[in-house]
Formats: C-alpha cells, sequence, structure tokens
C-alpha cells in the first residue's frame, strides 16, 4: 500500500509537467498578433562592431538655465561638482563606460569596444545615458544648491558617435579638452571686464574681437593682475573620470557574545570608483600611465 503513494506522485507531476508546457505554448502562440509587423519599420540602429561607443550629452539652453540658477560667472564651481556627480551615477549604473570626461554643460562617455550593452543599439546608448543623467541631476541638485531652488527641470540632449581606432578616441577628447581650454580663457576674460571693468557685454565682446590666446592672457595680466595658468585646473582642463581602486574606511559595530554591549571597529574596504581627475589628457603621459584604458581586450 505504501509503495503505491511514490507512483502516484510521480504520475501527478509527469501529467502537471505536460499540461505546464501545453499553457507555455498556448501563451506563446496568444502573445503572436497580426500587428506584430510594425516592428518591421523600427531603423537598424546598431553601432559598428569592435568600435568605441561615445555618447556626448550637452544641456539644453543652458545660458539661460544658469542665469535663472544664479551661477556664479565665469565658472560655478557647484554646477561644475554635481555634473560630475551625474557622471559618476552614470558610470556605476552602465560599469561598460571606461572614461568620461566633461566640462562646463557636456560630458562624454566612453563605452568598451566590446560592449554588447543593448545589442550595441545607438538608442539605447544615448537614452540611457541621458536619462540617468537627467534624474541624477534633480536629484542631486539640493546637495550641492543649498540655498537656490530648482525653478525648473532641465533639459540634456545627447548624441551618438563611433569611432574606429585608439587614435581617433584620443583625438576626440583632445578637441573636447582643447574646446574647453577655449572657452574658459574667453569666459574669463570676458567676465573681468565685465565685473571688474564695468563694460557692457556688447562692449567686452568688441573689445575681444579678433584676439588671440596671447592676447587674452595679456589682458588678464596687465589689466587684472591674473596669472591664467595659476586658475584652477577643473576650469582649465575640464574634469576626466577613470575607474580606481579606492580605500573606504567604514565604523562598523561588531556584537559579540559573551558581551552585551558591542564595540565598534573601523573597517576598511576597497572599492572601483569612477575618480575624477583634473588633467591634461591631449599628451602621452595620460595614457601611458592609464594603458587599461585604450586596452584592446576592453
Amino acid at each position: 500500500m505504501w509503495a503505491a503513494g511514490p507512483v502516484k506522485v510521480r504520475v501527478c507531476l509527469a501529467a502537471i509537467s505536460v499540461t505546464l508546457r501545453r499553457c507555455l505554448k498556448l501563451g506563446a502562440a496568444m502573445a503572436k498578433s497580426k500587428f506584430e509587423y510594425v516592428r518591421d519599420f523600427e531603423a537598424d540602429d546598431t553601432c559598428l562592431a569592435h568600435c568605441w561607443v561615445v555618447v556626448r550629452l550637452d544641456g539644453r539652453n543652458f545660458h539661460r538655465f544658469a542665469e535663472k540658477h544664479n551661477f556664479t560667472k565665469p565658472n560655478d564651481s557647484r554646477a561644475l561638482h554635481l555634473m560630475t556627480k551625474c557622471a559618476q551615477t552614470v558610470m556605476e549604473e552602465l560599469e561598460d563606460i571606461v572614461i568620461a570626461y566633461g566640462q562646463s554643460d557636456e560630458y562624454s562617455f566612453v563605452f568598451k569596444r566590446k560592449s554588447n550593452w543593448f545589442k550595441r543599439r545607438a538608442s539605447k546608448f544615448m537614452t540611457h545615458v541621458v536619462s540617468q543623467f537627467a534624474s541624477s541631476y534633480v536629484f542631486y541638485w539640493r546637495d550641492y544648491f543649498e540655498d537656490q531652488p530648482l525653478l525648473y527641470p532641465p533639459g540634456f540632449d545627447g548624441r551618438v558617435v563611433v569611432y574606429p581606432s585608439n587614435q581617433t578616441l584620443k583625438d576626440y577628447l583632445s578637441w573636447r579638452q582643447a574646446d574647453c581650454h577655449i572657452n574658459n580663457l574667453y569666459n574669463t576674460v570676458f567676465w573681468a571686464l565685465v565685473q571688474q571693468s564695468g563694460l557692457t557685454p556688447i562692449q567686452a565682446q568688441e573689445r575681444l574681437q579678433g584676439t588671440l590666446t596671447a592676447d587674452k592672457n595679456e589682458i588678464l595680466f596687465s589689466e587684472f593682475n591674473i596669472n591664467y595658468n595659476n586658475e584652477p585646473l577643473m576650469y582649465r582642463k575640464g574634469t576626466v573620470l577613470i575607474w580606481q581602486k579606492v580605500d573606504e574606511v567604514t565604523t562598523k559595530e561588531v556584537r559579540l557574545p559573551a558581551e552585551m554591549e558591542g564595540k565598534k571597529m573601523v573597517v576598511t574596504r576597497t572599492r572601483t570608483k569612477a575618480v575624477p581627475l583634473h588633467c591634461d589628457i591631449i599628451g602621452d603621459a595620460f595614457w601611458k600611465e592609464h594603458p587599461e584604458i585604450l586596452d584592446e581586450d576592453s
């Protein structure tokens, strides 16, 4: 009598298995419909294989946004640190990003050559980066602008560019850092003329029209006693984010069985984090110091 029990259980399980398979097949059949043909209209935006995928985002109409939120001119360290915090958040969410570079209201994110995230669809790369960045900007706003309420949500646009070689990628990042230098030098002189010399913005523009780098440096030094080379590196060079191992020290309470009260102990843990650097990436020194970034296996 007892031997029959396991046999009945096996028969019952077999019957359930057959029923489950039939239900799954029926569900798969029901999921299909005559309307599925519309998927054929989706554009194929797959990025080329074995190429660097770069997503660059820019603030939309950020001149107005900066004015409305009382950004300090020519540079607001709060805004720049907030941008970097948002970029770090993006890198933590999308770990296939090997390096990021930011200046002013833009950031560029470089994905691994062999990354297969989102099946290498450009639209997925762009929307994930931009949406994560924009939501982080709103989320962390009060951490950096304590006394300035967010009057309206900021907007960011993005684009995806594919670079086939290490050299073209380095040239792209060099272009962005050179742009940082050019814009910051101009803005530093422009706002010195407006804020310290009392010129109107139009008069400052006219004063700087046709000037070269040496001319702008001379104006800063001779009229305002400003040596541009002594300006903060974050303003002149922008911000580079790379992965580095960092030791984090935390205090943890440990309870021992023989004691009623726990003891607090200092615990050090090593984590890999996106670390901000303010350095030159146009020359070869940076790339020799961090060869892992352009590693062919990345």
